[in-house]
């Protein structure tokens, strides 16, 4: 594979194992808070919830994105994108007169 140097701008996720580690932490997190809710730790059971509802928002992120289907991704002879090379790029919008007194 070649690299273009813009990696991270055009970097793909794996997603199948993104959402297989939030549901894992996902179940992780309500099994934590069921068995400290048994042992009478409602702070623990507390941090748990918290973190499962992190997971479980994580989750359905992953779910809407691999859900939207792949994205345009530009072949190797597509030259990478600068900043301010999109299309309708330009200056931003504004007074460019600015200090100019007109």
């Amino acid at each position: 594979m070649v690299r273009t140097g813009d990696e991270p701008v055009h970097a793909r996720s794996a997603l199948r194992a993104r959402r297989a580690l939030a549901a894992f932490g996902l179940v992780c997190a309500i099994a934590g808070v069921v068995l400290f809710l048994i042992a009478d730790r409602t702070g623990w059971a507390v941090a748990c919830g918290v973190v499962a509802v992190v997971a479980l928002i994580d989750l359905l992120v992953v779910i809407r994105h691999i859900r939207q289907g792949p994205h345009f991704q530009p072949g190797p002879d597509v030259p990478p994108y600068r900043p301010g090379d999109e299309p309708g790029g330009g200056p931003p919008p504004g007074d460019g007169d600015a200090g100019t007194g007109r």
